[in-house]
């Protein structure tokens, strides 16, 4: 399990100075955040230090998705970050996926944890359509997430990414304690944006997830702590 069942904030800016002005209205002690591709590109690891150091969670979105010697040698380095959780793609292959263990593993420094790795099945922004006729993998959404789940736990991974719809199915075949992280949250009334396959954040508990990933409804939001502590209450709220 993860601790404390986190709401991950979704940090997509490009410049720290936005993310320092940004979390200066919250209490980063516990905080759980995400930090994905936009961010890590622009800012690099000082960041991650900085954040660790304010006593924030970290998921550190990169999902990395190579040949397993590439992806070994790069989760080698970030296992030195010392961040919480990091992903690669299950699309990569078993392989793949245990050559990313062996990185982490050999990385992690003497006496720290081993960051969790999970590994997206399939984006919240693909459509039924777009998966079968445009990406060419036939079946139903959810039954590929699940065989690249099961694909996850025999590498070893520790949990996936996925669509808070796609949990139970995850959950009942892989395990209560196989991770679910799940992205695609909307509070009711939200705009979609490029996401697909949405919940609200209540639904999402009730489904099963472990955690879930907030972006824009968070940090575009006119009060984004008030939108934060909302969408925290109403996670928490539906599992009492």
């Amino acid at each position: 399990m993860i601790d404390n069942n986190p709401v991950y904030i979704a940090l997509d800016f490009a410049k720290p100075q936005q993310v320092l002005d940004f979390l200066d209205r919250f209490e980063t002690n516990g905080l759980a955040v995400k930090i994905g591709m936009e961010l890590f590109y622009h800012t690099g690891p000082a960041l991650i230090a900085d954040l660790k150091g304010a006593g924030c969670q970290i998921f550190l979105d990169l999902k990395l998705h190579d040949i397993p010697n590439t992806v070994k040698k790069a989760m080698k380095g970030l296992a030195g970050f010392g961040v919480d959780i990091v992903n690669v793609h299950a699309a990569g292959g078993n392989t793949m996926m245990e050559a990313a263990l062996e990185g982490l593993d050999q990385g992690t420094p003497p006496g720290k944890k081993r960051p969790k790795c999970i590994a997206v099945t399939q984006l919240t922004s693909t459509s039924q359509q777009m998966m079968n006729q445009y990406l060419l993998i036939g079946g139903k959404i959810e039954d590929v997430a699940l065989s690249y789940a099961r694909l996850a736990q025999s590498a070893g991974l520790d949990g996936v990414v996925c669509s808070p719809l796609e949990v139970p199915s995850i959950k009942k075949r892989c395990g209560k304690d196989f991770l679910t992280v799940t992205p695609g949250i909307r509070p009711a009334g939200s705009v979609e944006d490029d996401q697909v396959r949405i919940t609200t954040p209540k639904r999402a508990r009730e489904l099963g997830s472990d955690a879930i990933v907030v972006g824009r409804s968070i940090t575009k939001a006119d009060d984004p702590l008030l939108a934060y502590h909302q969408i925290q209450a109403e996670w928490s709220e539906a599992n009492e």
